[in-house]
């Protein structure tokens, strides 16, 4: 039997962590949050002490003596006496780790509020600022933050405001690539601030630095793990296919290297958690170490210290990651019990490390790495043996404990899943069985090539190459699952899907793992099951069959919805062009599908921002040819690689390039030669045909267009793509010019930008333009009625008619 006693404290650490940094954003302030956690835990303490000081007293005025006064207590009520004050003395332990974590949050958004960053804030001013990078710069991939060179997100602490040393308060920023930051790494900038809400784990982003200089190098002790890392990266480039990709993946954790194709594909397999660094990683260390000064003769103590600081050398290398920081605290609770004599059981270690871990960050409690972490800890450790006996009733038992595993895991993270994106993987846990015997010959014999690799590069490239084989028999397996049909079971989304995923895992866990024969509970149990299944995938699916059933056969232009991206979709004469590939190949594929979209003859990529391409993956092996602007080094060839290798012909254009789409002619008009990539350099076409003109912008900013209007004449248009999601860069005097009938824009619900901005909806209007958002309407369909106007379809709403004014 497992001990749960401390699992109570540890959910309620977290709710209370939660609570604490989300409902600031509502008004309430977390110092208020932390002082009704003490409060209440105070009351239970005062409650609990005055019960026993009663007890004592009534014991004392027992003329027979407290013992005899004991021994007349019925059994039944002494039970209830001791269950009673152990159910508050647990509610006491709850009470005291919830106030525990929300009280370190009260306090650091405290120093936020402090901080003379959020002075600059309000005055939006330029301040200079030195910061510490906290953790290994990240690629940044979304479109806000593109730039004509590859930028990396770096995540750190203020170290210094205007030359003064100021507080720890965490940031973000965003630099070049080739400032060459690591963890550990001092930079000074010259930034604007903008302010984060309280729920974001940094408090500030620093925007548009116009100076970055490297200050401080990373100290010592975290200078060889940047060394180790990059050279382990560089060696596995001379490997081959995707295993080169996953090798320092399964190592440690490096995920640089995966492309947009098979990171969607490990996605949509439920394979991903095999290339973040969890608790597998972490017990292979500490056991590896452990044993080895087992048998050096060294003791039990000493053997703990080894192997901690074994475990504290492995984070340093992979970077503390939200499940790489569970994993180590869960190790080290684990390993302090060995050597104080306690062993701990799994439930007890990982509820600690839970409580440790938010008290020192609450800001991991809205962290999914860390949710998923701990939830597939949780469903190991409670759900993995009953399901594999379970099992074992009708199967052999070593095929019902490898099946266990994976069920268990994916069970316990599918409602934190469906947070992530709406769906159930309906082949992870096949997928995950292949993977299983593959993924620790990857994970140990890469971590032994990584640790070689400087000493003996030749030895350790043997073992790299060893790791290549199965690492490349994952990559095959997430293809492979993925190109099945019906991969991707839709779902509700956010907090209601979340919950409902949760009840009906309960229920179907019951209904498989309970012995109790009452066939009115199980009957009753089994019909909840049903209504929690079939009811999400009613209302998920029902309106895709109404679409497909209601969206009319014949249409000219679609605006897919994929979210905070643009894919706009172009027919004529039985010939398809497709405008960009949205951020998601999953929302791309679930347009295509639902428009019967089987080849594209015409692929434009406009420009190489993740919002645009990344959903590339969807198309490969459908399209004829792709056009583009200017090459990007190796962003643009992570995209059009494989569109080439499933048989596209890639050409790049500027502008005056001509062409034709079935009925209809396309012009390039812009950018002109010899143009650096990034936004203002994105592919503008026009189009001509039977359905009327159209103009599709990109990313293009507001000086971009008034310079492509001083180049040519345009002239009215019946349909504009708005220019980059309706910022507000934008030129008043080119809508005016175009004076189209129908604007359409993709964009992502809430998606934080402000887009599309009142400015451009208000632009819109003055040149009698109706727009056509993709956050409100869901795909739209527009269908030429031949006099400059379009007939309307919505997903989401009924179709209108928008006539030529």
């Amino acid at each position: 039997m497992h001990d749960l006693r401390l699992l109570l404290p540890a959910c309620s650490a977290w709710v209370a962590a939660w609570a604490a940094i989300t409902l600031p954003s509502a008004g309430v302030d977390a110092q208020a949050v932390a002082w009704s956690l003490w409060g209440a835990a105070a009351a239970v303490l005062v409650v609990l002490a005055g019960g026993r000081v009663l007890g004592r007293r009534r014991r004392g005025c027992d003329p027979t003596g407290s013992d005899a006064a004991l021994a007349r207590i019925p059994p039944a009520r002494a039970r209830r006496r001791v269950s009673g004050a152990a159910v508050a003395a647990g509610l006491l332990v709850a009470l005291s780790c919830s106030a525990m974590a929300a009280t370190s949050a009260a306090t650091q958004l405290a120093e936020r509020a402090r901080s003379p960053l959020a002075t600059a804030a309000e005055t939006r001013s330029t301040v200079a600022v030195v910061v510490e990078a906290t953790n290994a710069p990240q690629p940044m991939r979304a479109a806000v933050w593109a730039a004509d060179e590859p930028m990396v997100e770096i995540d750190g602490v203020l170290v210094s405001v205007g030359g003064e040393p100021v507080g720890p308060v965490p940031v973000t920023v965003g630099v070049p690539e080739t400032t060459g930051v690591e963890w550990g790494t001092r930079v000074a900038l010259r930034v604007r601030v903008q302010p984060l809400p309280a729920e974001e784990p940094n408090a500030f982003r620093l925007v548009a630095p116009d100076r970055v200089e490297v200050v401080g190098g990373p100290p010592p002790w975290l200078d060889w793990a940047s060394t180790l890392r990059h050279g382990f990266a560089d060696a596995a480039k001379g490997l081959d296919g995707d295993g080169a990709a996953l090798v320092p993946g399964l190592a440690i954790g490096d995920t640089s290297a995966v492309g947009a194709e098979l990171d969607a594909a490990m996605k949509a397999s439920s394979l991903t958690h095999l290339t973040a660094v969890s608790g597998a990683n972490c017990a292979i260390v500490t056991a590896a170490a452990f044993g080895l000064a087992a048998a050096c003769g060294f003791g039990r103590r000493t053997r703990v210290v080894v192997a901690l600081v074994a475990l504290a050398g492995f984070v340093v290398l992979v970077t503390p990651q939200a499940s790489v920081v569970r994993a180590a605290a869960m190790a080290v609770v684990i390993l302090v019990g060995v050597a104080s004599s306690r062993r701990s059981g799994g439930v007890s270690a990982l509820s600690l490390a839970v409580v440790l871990v938010l008290a020192q960050n609450p800001w991991l409690a809205r962290d999914y790495g860390f949710a998923l972490s701990a939830a597939a800890t949780a469903g190991l450790l409670l759900l993995a043996g009953p399901l594999a006996r379970r099992l074992a009733d009708v199967m052999p038992a070593p095929l019902a404990v490898s099946l266990a595993v994976p069920v268990a895991a994916q069970l316990a993270c599918q409602p934190v899943l469906v947070l992530l994106d709406p769906a159930v993987a309906v082949y992870g846990v096949p997928a995950n069985l292949l993977a299983a015997p593959a993924a620790p010959v990857g994970t140990i014999v890469g971590m032994l090539g990584c640790l070689v690799l400087p000493f003996l590069p030749s030895v350790g490239f043997a073992f790299l190459q060893v790791a290549w084989v199965p690492a490349s028999w994952i990559a095959l397996v997430a293809h492979g699952a993925t190109a099945l049909p019906g991969g991707r079971l839709p779902w509700l989304p956010d907090a209601v899907g979340a919950v409902t995923m949760l009840l009906a895992t309960c229920a179907g866990l019951w209904l498989l793992l309970s012995r109790r024969r009452r066939p009115a509970v199980r009957r009753a149990v089994a019909t909840a099951l049903v209504l929690l299944v079939a009811v999400p995938l009613g209302v998920v699916l029902g309106p895709s069959a109404v679409a497909r059933a209601t969206h009319p056969g014949r249409w000219d232009v679609a605006n897919c919805d994929v979210g905070q991206g643009d894919a706009v979709l172009v027919r004529s004469e039985g010939a398809t062009a497709l405008f960009d590939t949205g951020p998601d190949p999953s929302a791309l594929r679930a347009c295509l599908e639902l428009l019967d979209v089987e080849t594209i003859d015409l692929l434009v990529l406009t420009h190489w921002d993740a919002d645009h391409v990344a959903g590339s993956p969807a198309v490969v092996g459908m399209v004829s040819t792709v056009v583009h602007g200017p090459l990007d080094g190796e962003r643009s060839a992570r995209v059009l690689d494989p569109l080439v290798a499933g048989g596209a012909d890639a050409v790049e254009v500027e502008s005056g390039r001509r062409g034709a789409l079935g009925a209809s002619r396309w012009r390039v008009l812009w950018p002109p030669p010899e143009t650096m990539p990034g936004n203002d350099a994105s592919v503008v076409l026009e189009l001509d045909g039977p359905f009327g003109r159209a103009l599709l912008l990109g990313d293009l900013g507001e000086e971009a267009q008034s310079r492509m209007l001083r180049a040519a004449p345009i002239g009215p248009v019946d349909l504009v793509k708005v220019a980059h999601h309706g910022s507000a860069d934008q030129s008043e005097r080119l809508y005016e010019e175009l004076s189209a009938t129908i604007g359409i824009i993709g964009v992502g619900v809430e998606n934080g930008y402000g887009h599309p901005t009142d400015g451009l909806l208000d632009l819109l209007a003055q040149a009698g333009t109706v727009p056509v958002r993709s956050d409100r309407s869901g795909t739209a369909l527009l269908t030429s009625n031949g006099d400059g106007g379009f007939a309307l379809w919505t997903e989401r709403g009924p179709g209108a008619v928008a006539p030529r004014p």
